[in-house]
């Protein structure tokens, strides 16, 4: 028998309540950390959410975490954060 995980409430759990410090793109080293080296590496950076508790999350393009990706906003004059080149950094 597969146990499913309860995502919303993992969401819940972990994104309820905190307080954004910082939204910002990933810097450079952070980008080689995350996704590999300039050459063989993703070419998208995403937009991270730094919490005060020093917690944070991004957007991937899959589970596996093969590229940066975009965030929708309920916002209609920004309704996306878009992923920025490499070369942008």
């Amino acid at each position: 028998m597969t146990v499913r995980k309860n995502w919303n409430t993992i969401a819940q759990d972990f994104l309820v309540g905190k307080t954004i410090k910082q939204a910002r793109y990933l810097f450079k080293d952070e980008m080689d950390n995350c996704f590999g080296e300039d050459e063989w590496g993703a070419s998208k950076v995403p937009l991270i959410i730094e919490f005060t508790d020093g917690s944070y999350i991004f957007p991937m393009s899959d589970d596996e975490g093969n590229d940066g990706g975009a965030l929708g906003t309920s916002d209609e004059k920004e309704p996306t954060f878009p992923v920025i080149g490499r070369e942008d950094l």
